[in-house]
C-alpha cells in the first residue's frame, strides 16, 4: 500500500468521470485517498444545485460505497483547526484542517490559487491540479494506472465507450493532459 496520500477535494470529485478514476486508483493502492464528511455534503450538495433532478438518495449511496471501497478514507477530528487556518478563501479552511489531521502530502483541487505554496509548504502539503495529479500516478506506474482506465470502462455499458470516447470523457471534465498521455497506452485500455 502507498503511503502518498492525497486529499480530494469536493471539486474533483464532483464531476463523475474523475470520480471514478481518482477511486479506482485508490482501490488499487497506487495512493491513498481521503476527504471529510463536510466533503461529501460539498459535492453532493453542488450536484443537486445543478441538476435538481438528481436522485440524492442514489449520490448518498455513492458516498457510502467510496466511504466502505476506500480504506481509512474519512478524516474526522479537524473541526477545531479550522477557525486558526488563514487562507485566500476562509470557506477552504476545512480543506487544509482535515489535510493536516489527515496527514496527507497533498491537495488535488481545480483550485490552486485558493492553497498558496507558501502556507502549505511548510505544512508538507502541495497543492495539485487533478491533471498534475494524474499525470504523475500514470508516471508511477503506468500498467497499474492502464489497468484501473480499463476496468472503469468495461463498466461503462448503458451506453459503452470507446477508448477514444472515453478520452474526450476524461478532456471534457479537465484532464486533457491525461488524456493526451493516454493516447500511447490505448491499447492497454
Amino acid at each position: 500500500m502507498s503511503s502518498y496520500t492525497a486529499l480530494l477535494d469536493a471539486n474533483v470529485l464532483y464531476p463523475a468521470p474523475m470520480r471514478d478514476v481518482l477511486l479506482q486508483l485508490a482501490v488499487t493502492d497506487l495512493f491513498r485517498a481521503r476527504w471529510t464528511a463536510d466533503i461529501h455534503r460539498e459535492w453532493i450538495d453542488a450536484l443537486m444545485r445543478n441538476e435538481p433532478s438528481r436522485d440524492r438518495a442514489k449520490l448518498e449511496r455513492t458516498r457510502e460505497r467510496m466511504d466502505r471501497a476506500t480504506r481509512d478514507s474519512l478524516i474526522t477530528g479537524y473541526e477545531p483547526f479550522i477557525a486558526s487556518l488563514v487562507l485566500p478563501d476562509p470557506d477552504d479552511r476545512h480543506i487544509l484542517a482535515a489535510a493536516i489531521v489527515g496527514r496527507c502530502d497533498a491537495i488535488v483541487t481545480f483550485n490552486l490559487s485558493d492553497f498558496p505554496e507558501d502556507i502549505l509548504a511548510p505544512l508538507g502539503i502541495e497543492a495539485q491540479h487533478p491533471d498534475d495529479f494524474l499525470r504523475n500516478q500514470l508516471d508511477l506506474a503506468p500498467g497499474i494506472f492502464c489497468a484501473a482506465i480499463r476496468q472503469i470502462r468495461s463498466r461503462l455499458k448503458n451506453p459503452p465507450f470507446t477508448v477514444d470516447e472515453y478520452f474526450m470523457t476524461l478532456t471534457r471534465v479537465g484532464l486533457v493532459a491525461l488524456a493526451g498521455e493516454l493516447e500511447q497506452f490505448a491499447e492497454l485500455i
